[in-house]
């Protein structure tokens, strides 16, 4: 059940006017298979889902599905703190034509390692969609601990986890816990190399809305065993990368976006456009990158 190989794009969810600014959404989508992104993650994270309506996060998510038409996979964004709510998005999402689904920790419960076991067992139940575990403490306030993931990975369509914990020595300790056909994806773009040498099948990227086809090629080439171009890119692309985390994620991201014409420079509270000096050190780097 891999579900990709490569660089997935934590795409984001442009707004125009208070609503979805589908047209810029699908140019987003349409760019982003044309510069060789081998998946999409809609309504993620970057994709603001945690101030989206049920509803729009499910039209987000269809979407993402109608427009990339089978050229590549749709990983939907459908977790949640509440169960029963999760239960609702996987549903939602599987009937929108989801290839696959990436659950988060539910965040602010902080549930028990019983619980948070039995929350992910609970979605897996609910859909024959492969699902992809999402660990990121820094946000949710709990992790997916190596014994936790072990266990889950016994669950059969529970079948890779995104990991961004930023932890490296956790990351190993998954790799060697969990069972062969169970994929690492890198959370974090600054450890897509590291990762990858552990046996990462590839990258979950906020880096890849503005760069898709240098993250793309920097996962590719590491597959092809050209480790020295893989680690190039991972070293040229860490300055851009400092400045798209400037701020809380997807602020910069969504900035950087606006710069190159690509969406309004819009969000929904409690975000808000970025401060002016990282504002420009964000400016500063696109133009050093060629970005802009």
């Amino acid at each position: 059940m891999a579900i990709f190989e490569g660089s997935g794009v934590a795409i984001i969810t442009p707004f125009k006017n208070g609503a979805i600014d589908f047209d810029a959404f699908g140019d987003l989508i349409d760019w982003q298979i044309a510069e060789g992104t081998d998946a999409i993650v809609a309504a993620g994270t970057s994709g603001e889902a945690s101030v989206l309506t049920d509803e729009e996060q499910i039209d987000v998510i269809a979407y993402a599905v109608n427009r990339a038409k089978g050229r590549v996979p749709v990983v939907a964004g459908v977790g949640s703190n509440v169960t029963a709510h999760g239960v609702g998005l996987t549903k939602g999402a599987e009937k929108a034509g989801a290839d696959a689904l990436l659950h988060v920790t539910p965040y602010y419960n902080k549930a028990t390692r019983g619980g948070l076991i039995e929350h992910f067992k609970a979605m897996a139940q609910a859909t024959s969609l492969p699902i992809l575990l999402y660990s990121v403490a820094g946000r949710t306030g709990l992790n997916i601990a190596p014994d936790v993931c072990e266990e889950l990975a016994q669950v059969p369509n529970i079948v890779g986890i995104k990991e961004a914990s930023g932890n490296i020595a956790q990351v190993v300790e998954i790799a060697r816990r969990v069972p062969d056909g169970f994929d690492l994806y890198s959370g974090n773009d600054d450890m897509i190399v590291p990762l990858l040498s552990v046996g990462g099948k590839g990258v979950i990227s906020v880096l890849a809305n503005v760069a898709p086809r240098d993250t793309h090629d920097m996962v590719q080439s590491f597959l092809d065993g050209d480790v020295k171009r893989a680690a190039d890119l991972q070293l040229r692309t860490k300055p851009l990368i400092d400045a798209l985390f400037s701020e809380v994620n997807p602020v910069p991201v969504k900035a950087a976006l606006y710069l190159m014409g690509k969406c309004a420079y819009e969000y929904r509270l409690p975000l808000c456009p970025m401060e002016d000096d990282n504002f420009e050190k964000l400016r500063k780097e696109m133009q050093a990158y060629g970005l802009i």
